[in-house]
This record gives structure tokens, C-alpha cells and sequence, in this order.
């Protein structure tokens, strides 16, 4: 059995799941497989040799965990709680070329195949539906330590394609089925400030938005239009309001994303609608590198080089402060690879493509 599940960048929405604003997001054609047989015994055996790495443990120790974020184990208990039984082990070899800590979701990406190679290898599969796969990596991933993330990596990667994801009243995922050109990927190699970024663009953001709604009770992140952040001028530092601002305005980039790639669905992707998404894209980006400033002059130098050389806009991908930037180029994708390397990054040519799947 082999079991392949896609990464994932971030259209629109980037630093706003948190806030409980939608995020669009789409899987790339960059993958994580696991290829495993049943053993004789209850072991399961994983070999990562992208890693150099061997994990090795049975059905019977699967609970406690043994290290931090122990999530082969949690998988493995997430199922069992959804009834899954196990009478035999499992001898796996696991490989990706999804950029590891680069905020591409190799990780979730991982846990999905992990769990859709557990469901169909089980006693009595469930056959999960990749929604139902993307919780059940939610679950392992994030719920089972209590760690702070939201849903978009897991669904993206179980679902593939576009996805429109909503948090806030209730969950709610909308599959898009646009018809996109090419992407290039380019990782800067440099860690991500992950903590760092998040203290100011999630921790200073949701103090911002209380001193607004105390001020203002009838402010919502939601539906207060842009034209009125203004109001909020002598309340706010000015760092405080170009950080309200930002996350304003970029809520509103992606509902305009979301009605052109709906539009796309239905008509052909012609020049004016590449042009029209590549500007909303390096719009987001600049609210992203100016506001929130979760980009680097390492990124900003490969994304100047990028759209030099053709690409139609892009945009710094996941937590920021490092790992990797996207940019569209439905044409001269070839150059533009090469221009993000001649600034050391490392390029990765990508297109849309399909979620979690059995291979052969």
C-alpha cells in the first residue's frame, strides 16, 4: 500500500486563521509517501532515510507518548478512539520532497498520509473521506497536546486543490476547482521566527482588537470596513494601526481572491485574470513584509528577483521571518527558478494538484 499527500501554500489569509478569519490555500505538486506491508508481528517499523531516521514501536505502547509531539503514536490513538483495530504491525518507508520547516506543511502532510495509510491497512477501514482525514490529522497533530494552530494545513493537504476554509461561527471548507498556471517555490534557507512572528502578529493583533471593541463595541474584524480603521488613529500607536489596518484590508484581498478564482471555475484563465490574481497575491505580500513584517531582505531580494524575471506576483508563505516565498508564473517559470537561485534561494517549479490518494 503507498499513500501520497500534497503540501500546501497559502493563497490569501495568511497570519488571519488565528483571528478566525477564512484563509485560501492550495496543494502543491510536492509530496509526502509512506509505502508499508503487514509484518507478523504488532510492530509497526518506519524508515525515513530523507531523514536518516528509524521509529519503531508497537500497538501495545502507543499511549503514553514518549517524546514531544509524538505523533505517529497520537494517529494511532486518534483511530483506535474511532473504533480502528489492529491485529498486525506495519514495516513502512516514508519519503518526501516537500521543503521540511520551510511552512510548506510537510508535517501535516505526513500525518495525513499516516493516517489514510492506518485506515485503509486497519482490520475494519472506515474509508475516511479526506475532510475527514484532514480532522483526523487536526486531531493527532494539535487537540491531542493542546498545542494553539488551526485547520488549514490539514485540510488543504487531505483535500488538494483550492480549498476556502471559514473557522468562525462553525467550520466550514469549500472545495474551488480554479484553473491555475504555474508556480514557483522558492525557499529563502533560512530558519522561520516563528515565535517571533506570532507575539506580534497574532498576540499584537488580538490586543489591538480589544482595545478597539472597548472603544468601539460595534467593531468587527469581520465587517468594519477599511475606510473606517481611520476612526481608531488617536486610540492606537501608529504600529497598532497599520497592523489593524493590514489585517483589514488583506480580509478584504481574499474575498476579492475568492470571487476571481470562483469566476475562474466558469471561464477561461486568460492574460487579464493571471495579471488580476498575481497583483492580489503581491498586494497581500506587501501588507505582509510592510505591516505585519514577516518577511526578510533575503526573501524580498528573491521576490524583486522573481518578478523581474516574469513572475505576475507572489507572496512570503506560512509563519514568515524565513522558510519560503511563492510567486505565479504562468509563463517563464524556467527563468524565474532561476533568478530565485542566482539570489540563494532554492527553487522548486509547482503546480496545483490533487489531495491525499493511494499511488498504483
Amino acid at each position: 500500500m503507498r499513500i501520497s499527500t500534497p503540501g500546501r501554500i497559502c493563497l490569501f489569509g495568511e497570519h488571519q486563521d488565528y483571528l478566525g478569519l477564512p484563509v485560501i490555500a492550495a496543494a502543491i505538486s510536492r509530496r509526502i509517501s509512506i509505502e508499508g506491508e503487514y509484518r507478523d508481528d504488532d510492530k509497526i517499523i518506519l524508515h525515513l532515510p530523507d531523514l536518516g531516521l528509524k521509529e519503531e514501536f508497537s500497538f501495545k505502547d502507543t499511549f503514553p507518548y514518549v517524546v514531544q509531539r509524538d505523533y505517529f503514536r497520537s494517529t494511532v490513538n486518534v483511530l483506535k478512539r474511532k473504533g480502528l483495530s489492529f491485529s498486525k504491525g506495519f514495516e513502512c518507508v516514508i519519503h518526501g520532497n516537500i521543503p521540511i520547516n520551510s511552512g510548506t506543511s510537510s508535517s501535516s502532510a505526513l500525518i495525513v498520509s499516516w493516517a489514510h495509510f492506518l485506515d485503509k491497512m486497519s482490520d475494519n477501514p472506515s474509508n475516511f473521506t479526506q475532510k475527514e482525514l484532514g480532522e483526523i490529522a487536526n486531531a493527532a497533530e494539535v487537540l491531542e497536546f493542546g498545542e494553539p494552530g488551526g485547520m488549514m494545513d490539514h485540510y488543504s493537504t487531505a483535500i488538494g486543490n483550492v480549498i476556502y476554509l471559514e473557522s468562525t461561527p462553525i467550520i466550514h471548507v469549500e472545495a474551488l476547482t480554479p484553473t491555475l498556471g504555474t508556480f514557483v517555490l522558492g525557499d529563502s534557507l533560512e530558519p522561520k521566527d516563528t515565535l517571533g512572528i506570532l507575539a506580534r502578529c497574532r498576540y499584537g493583533m488580538e490586543d489591538v482588537i480589544r482595545k478597539v471593541t472597548d472603544y468601539d463595541p460595534e467593531f468587527s474584524i469581520f465587517t468594519t470596513p477599511f475606510e473606517k480603521t481611520v476612526d481608531y488613529k488617536t486610540l492606537l500607536s501608529d504600529d497598532e494601526l497599520s497592523l489593524l489596518r493590514a489585517n483589514v484590508e488583506d480580509r478584504d484581498i481574499l474575498l476579492e481572491g475568492k470571487a476571481l478564482l470562483t469566476q475562474s471555475i466558469h471561464t477561461p484563465v486568460n492574460e487579464q485574470f493571471d495579471a488580476h490574481f498575481g497583483e492580489l497575491l503581491y498586494k497581500h505580500y506587501k501588507n505582509l513584509r510592510d505591516h505585519k513584517r514577516t518577511s526578510t531582505p533575503k526573501i524580498e531580494r528573491m521576490m524583486n528577483a522573481a518578478l523581474g524575471a516574469g513572475a505576475l506576483g507572489g507572496k512570503i508563505n506560512g509563519s514568515g521571518g524565513g522558510g519560503c516565498m511563492f510567486v505565479y508564473a504562468p509563463t517563464r517559470a524556467e527563468e524565474v527558478a532561476q533568478a530565485i537561485e542566482r539570489e540563494g534561494g532554492k527553487s522548486y517549479i509547482i503546480t496545483v494538484d490533487s489531495g491525499s490518494r493511494i499511488e498504483g
